[in-house]
């Protein structure tokens, strides 16, 4: 990337289910398949154009899966000069519906950052949908960027209505994991600084159900349409590819269309729309039905929702007999698509969105710019724009006599259909245009940048973010940092003095207690503090918590039965409740009466339990998680910010230190070190300083010459 380039806003979209590419899109191929798609590329190559960004990154998972192209599998893919898609490989290689991905979403967090690691940090990232909205927020928190946040459809809402349909609450959790989508929206709308919305009503009626809904946030910014590709027919227009394979199933192919495009979703209430076309004798008079359901190869192929609604339309036609008047393709391309929109409106025709809901309704902003009039759904999107081009007429999708009359009123009426279909055009133009869209964007955007530099300024020391380290210097704060106040205050500013090495905490302290502390030691605020004995890991001063850490610590642990079967070891004293956490049981030790560790570790293992001991200073034992523990928490940090373990300098006193002592990162073992580390002398990779309390681990910052360029003189595997 080019110094110039560098200097401008590099912007991240993330949508995260991975059926996307630059050209050739396979809209209405499944239910994830939808508008969003092309919402996030045309938004990604909008942005590339403008002369204050340099790049923009849409971010989505890696595919290899021989029921889908290989173009799914390209690691990278240009959308426009300054525009490209990323595809981060997580979870299993295979395509998934949105549903199934959240057990993965914490391997798309750690395997991106590894990516902006290589390739540079964002200036803002913006997630879309829940599934994006929890990575981009989690995301946004660990860099300290802007994160913006588009829901597209929410839960709450979609859980409403499914319910409003009769259908059972543990039904739609299987289906949909409608708890975990909305706690996702709840934290992707706490963080958000901007959350950009399609239309005020869906800021009203649907955000407003969330209690993490800041009205101040909200920026309605209607989608564009591409006006090149969507127009109004003209004179010499040949007619289309598309108009054959439609001709295959009408008799009387002449007849003004009535066209539905959407993928074969119960919500999108298509059976209604044949339903009212098939009971209504004026409409199979006077028009054809059109209906596009995205692309199937087979029938028995679909899954199993959408083979039941294309099912349930196969069997009205049957019912109503309406072979050679409605006209149901199997596949179209993405460039039949604007031909079918000039195609109606060249028959003087109308475009009908029958969906229960709506939260935009891209395609008739499509059929708005081609010409075509509209009639829709009552609801969220179609209202704004139906107010904003007087383009048709809105109806409730469920009541059938209104919609026939809706529809009629547009075939028969030759002075209101031309109304509506100049109107149409002008107020596409007016409001959905791209560039339009993308310049409020980059205001809006502007602004929050300007506000969040602000803070930045006015402290006394710069923003610090992990990814701009090359190492990084982690110490345990009792005993190793505190007891020598002037080697601590050289420590202190050692530490502010490098850009490069960031600064973090490992205590057996719970985080609470080891924050009060390190504000009474006057410490620069950490960049990272693992707390509770390896069981917590947070990042920053706003002490963003580690998803992924939290999801891998809770292995095969059960709190409540562990401390149930310590209750009765004699020797064993539970801590204060303000020493206890989620993931740590904290005990005082009396050595002389109670079990050896290696009997306590039997006693656990015997009840089919799995836990790691840690007895500190001979008098205080950590019950854990088996994957807890300082030296699994390094391991993790290493891997999710692509750190080689030379480059962490670790430091300690006691028995709770020892996990992240060993291994291969650098320990510092400080002089006033206690008995049970006397097992680590001599073995690589660990130093035992002279020096007591944080001279100490200013003399392992020496000797391994950790400040310039590193050296290992005890590690022997070298």
């Amino acid at each position: 990337m080019n110094l110039k380039k560098r200097t401008q806003q590099k912007i991240v979209l993330i949508s995260l289910h991975g059926l996307i590419r630059a050209n050739d899109l396979e809209l209405g191929r499944d239910a994830d398949t939808g508008g969003q798609v092309k919402y996030v590329l045309e938004l990604a190559a909008e942005l590339a154009k403008h002369p204050d960004v340099g790049e923009v990154e849409l971010l989505t998972r890696q595919i290899f899966d021989p029921r889908v192209s290989d173009d799914y599998s390209q690691v990278e893919e240009p959308i426009t000069e300054n525009a490209r898609i990323v595809r981060i490989p997580f979870g299993p290689k295979r395509y998934l519906r949105k549903e199934l991905l959240w057990p993965h979403i914490e391997d798309f967090i750690d395997q991106t950052l590894a990516h902006f690691k290589r390739t540079g940090l964002p200036d803002v990232i913006h997630g879309h949908y829940a599934d994006a909205g929890f990575a981009g927020a989690q995301l946004a928190r660990l860099l300290h960027v802007p994160f913006v946040f588009t829901g597209h459809s929410l839960g709450r809402v979609k859980r409403e209505r499914l319910m409003a349909a009769n259908k059972k609450p543990e039904d739609i959790e299987k289906r949909y994991k409608i708890s975990r989508r909305i706690e996702a929206e709840e934290y992707a709308l706490e963080t958000a600084a901007m959350v950009v919305t399609s239309t005020t009503q869906e800021v009203e009626s649907q955000y407003a159900m969330y209690e993490h809904y800041v009205p101040d946030r909200m920026e309605v910014i209607p989608p564009g349409v591409n006006l090149t590709s969507f127009r109004p027919p003209a004179d010499d227009d040949s007619r289309p590819a598309i108009a054959a394979e439609l001709n295959r199933f009408l008799q009387e192919p002449d007849k003004p269309l009535i066209l539905a495009m959407a993928r074969p979703d119960e919500r999108k209430n298509l059976h209604t729309l044949v339903e009212t076309y098939g009971q209504s004798e004026e409409l199979r008079r006077i028009a054809n039905l059109v209906l596009v359901l995205g692309t199937r190869e087979d029938l028995r192929d679909l899954a199993p929702a959408q083979r039941k609604v294309v099912q349930q339309i196969l069997t009205l036609i049957d019912v109503y007999d309406l072979y050679g008047k409605i006209a149901y393709p199997k596949t179209h391309s993405p460039d039949d698509v604007p031909d079918l929109f000039r195609l109606a409106a060249q028959s003087r025709g109308v475009f009908i969105n029958p969906a229960l809901t709506e939260p935009f309704g891209l395609t008739l902003l499509e059929a708005a710019a081609s010409g075509l009039p509209i009639v829709a759904t009552n609801d969220g999107g179609p209202r704004d724009i139906v107010a904003n081009c007087r383009n048709g007429l809105l109806v409730d999708p469920l009541d059938i006599e209104v919609t026939e009359q809706a529809l009629l009123r547009v075939l028969t009426n030759e002075k209101e259909w031309s109304q509506w279909s100049e109107q149409g055009v002008s107020g596409a133009h007016e409001h959905y245009s791209w560039k339009h869209h993308g310049e409020r964007y980059l205001r809006d955007l502007n602004e929050i940048l300007s506000q969040t530099a602000k803070p930045a300024l006015a402290k006394k020391t710069p923003r610090r973010r992990i990814p701009e380290f090359d190492r990084l210097i982690i110490t345990d704060l009792d005993n190793t940092l505190t007891g020598d106040q002037e080697g601590l205050d050289e420590f202190v500013r050692l530490i502010e003095e490098q850009d490069h090495i960031g600064f973090g905490i490992a205590t057996g302290r719970t985080l609470q207690s080891a924050c009060e502390l390190i504000e009474e030691l006057g410490l620069p605020f950490p960049d990272l503090i693992e707390s509770g004995v390896g069981t917590e890991l947070h990042y920053g001063s706003q002490l963003t918590s580690d998803s992924s850490w939290d999801r891998e610590i809770g292995y095969n642990w059960n709190r409540r039965k562990i401390q149930e079967i310590l209750a009765d070891q004699s020797g064993l004293f539970l801590q204060p409740e303000v020493n206890q956490s989620r993931f740590k049981l904290s005990y005082n030790y009396d050595a002389d009466k109670a079990p050896s560790l290696a009997d306590l570790r039997k006693i656990i293992r015997e009840a089919k339990l799995r836990a790691n001991l840690i007895l500190s200073h001979q008098m205080y034992l950590d019950v854990i998680p088996v994957r807890g523990g300082s030296g699994n928490t390094m391991r993790h940090v290493a891997y999710k910010w692509s750190f080689q373990p030379e480059h962490i300098l670790v430091a300690g006193d006691s028995g709770n230190d020892e996990g992240m002592l060993k291994g291969r990162t650098l320990g510092v073992v400080v002089g006033n070190h206690s008995p049970e580390l006397e097992s680590l002398r001599g073995l690589p990779r660990i130093y035992f300083a002279e020096a007591h309390h944080a001279r100490g681990i200013l003399e392992g910052i020496n000797y391994y010459q950790f400040l310039d360029h590193i050296v290992i003189p005890n590690d022997r595997t070298e």
